[in-house]
This record gives structure tokens, C-alpha cells and sequence, in this order.
């Protein structure tokens, strides 16, 4: 890791929108407990997948926990890094989509129109980080959890492609109730599901156009790294490598 600080890219403030929606994930924090992935199933109406879905390869989870192993038996350490929608500034998906179903908002998040999405999955092809989902087949919800679905969201129909909105409709609730009490959201004052329901604070959201806030603060240090960052899709998340007692250095250490 270089010593250098992370890129911090062009603000959307240019754009004329006074927010730049953003992610921090810090590795050393995550147990891997998935709470994140559960909670995000819940809030997004997303279908149970069962074991069907998984050997036809066609599950859909918008975010996931990668699993990686380091060293040899029996000194074997357990590595978990949660992987979802990178919100990239720089995003391959969108100049592919045919019928602009895919376009980077002023709040610098990645959106997607589903009444728009005709299905091609280019998107999907051209996605480096493998978070987009082509829906197979029509959704379905054993009883009574249909009962249990989130109203703010809408449920998918077959043939649409659906990824993380770093839960979009909480975004625009609390952009809502700020202008009601004619002020901006303030750091901390929302948060998407999975970063609300992780109990280690492994997650942390928050707007990079705020200077004071705590996914600013938090990128500052010397273990911060974006995913595949080489490729230039200039991602809004970023991640902090794993604390390695047992190594000299932290920036030698962890992922």
C-alpha cells in the first residue's frame, strides 16, 4: 500500500448536488456474520434463495461476503470482506445499457431504472465486481413472508436487472424530512440497511462531499484501498485492509 492518500475523486458539488453518497468498509471489523446480507434481503424485497437457485448459479444477493483463507493448516485464518454495488464514478455499466436504464445521479449514486431495463445484461457483463442480477424468474415468497415486504420498494418482475441502491428510498425519505426543516442531512442521520444491522460498525455510510464526516475521517488512514481501483472506475466505496498483529507493519497486513 502506498503511503500516499486515497484519490479523493471529483466532487459532485460541480454537478450542482450538495451530496456524494459513499461507503467505508473497514475488513478488520467484519465477522463474516452476514447480518448485512439478511438485512439487505429484507429491506430491498429480495427472494429467499434456495437451493435450487444456488446450483443453477443464479442466486441474487446485493451484497455478499467474500470468504478467503491465508496460511497452511492448522495456523489457517478466515478472511471476510463484504462486497456490494461500488457506486464507481467512473462506472463501465452505464455507457453499455442501451435504453439508459443505468445512469450516475447528481447524489453520485449508480441508478437503475427498472421500467427502463429491457434485460440485454450488459450491464452485468461489463460489471468487474460481479454485483448485478439478471432475474430468471418471477419472484416468490413462501407465506406469510409475503407479508413481510417492504412497501418503499418495488418488487421486480422477470427479466429486469436489480443491484444494490445503497437503499435509495431511505436516501430520498431523509432528503424529504431535511428539506421539511429547511436544513441539510446530517452526518449519521440515515443509513442503509446493511450498515444499520452490522454489529461490529464494519460498515460505516455517509457523504464524501462532507468534509467532517466520519467516512472522510476514516479514509485517511493509511489502510485504505478501493477494490480493483487500477481498473479506473473511481469507486464510492472504500475499504480498510485487515490489522495483522503478527506483522511488523499495518499496511503490509490484511487483504
Amino acid at each position: 500500500m502506498a503511503d500516499e492518500p486515497l484519490k479523493l475523486y471529483a466532487s459532485v458539488n460541480e454537478q450542482g448536488s450538495q451530496y456524494k453518497w459513499g461507503m467505508v468498509v473497514d475488513s478488520d471489523r467484519c465477522t463474516g456474520c452476514q447480518a448485512c446480507v439478511v438485512a439487505c434481503q429484507a429491506e430491498n424485497n429480495i427472494p429467499i434463495n434456495d437451493e435450487n437457485r444456488y446450483v443453477e448459479h443464479r442466486q441474487k444477493e446485493w451484497i455478499r461476503i467474500e470468504r478467503y483463507w491465508e496460511g497452511e493448516f492448522p495456523n489457517v485464518k478466515a478472511r471476510f470482506l463484504p462486497v456490494m454495488c461500488q457506486h464507481c464514478n467512473n462506472a463501465p455499466c452505464e455507457p453499455v445499457c442501451p435504453v439508459y436504464a443505468i445512469y450516475h445521479s447528481s447524489d453520485g449514486l449508480n441508478v437503475q431504472v427498472y421500467n427502463r431495463c429491457v434485460g440485454t445484461r450488459y450491464c452485468g457483463n461489463n460489471c468487474p465486481y460481479l454485483v448485478r442480477f439478471f432475474n430468471f424468474w418471477d419472484p416468490e415468497w413462501p407465506e406469510p413472508l409475503t407479508a413481510q415486504l417492504n412497501p418503499d420498494v418495488t418488487v421486480r418482475t422477470r427479466g429486469l436487472i436489480e443491484k444494490c441502491t445503497m437503499c435509495v428510498h431511505r436516501i430520498q425519505r431523509a432528503k424529504r424530512e431535511s428539506s421539511k426543516d429547511g436544513r441539510k442531512i446530517s452526518d449519521g442521520d440515515l443509513s442503509p440497511a446493511c450498515v444499520q444491522a452490522c454489529p461490529t460498525n464494519a460498515l460505516v455510510f455517509g457523504d464524501w462531499n462532507d468534509s467532517n464526516s466520519r467516512i472522510n475521517q476514516l479514509a485517511k488512514d493509511q489502510r485504505g484501498y478501493r477494490i480493483l481501483d487500477n481498473l479506473g472506475t473511481e469507486p464510492a466505496v472504500v475499504y480498510l485492509k485487515r490489522v495483522d498483529p503478527n506483522l511488523a507493519e499495518t499496511k503490509g497486513g490484511g487483504h
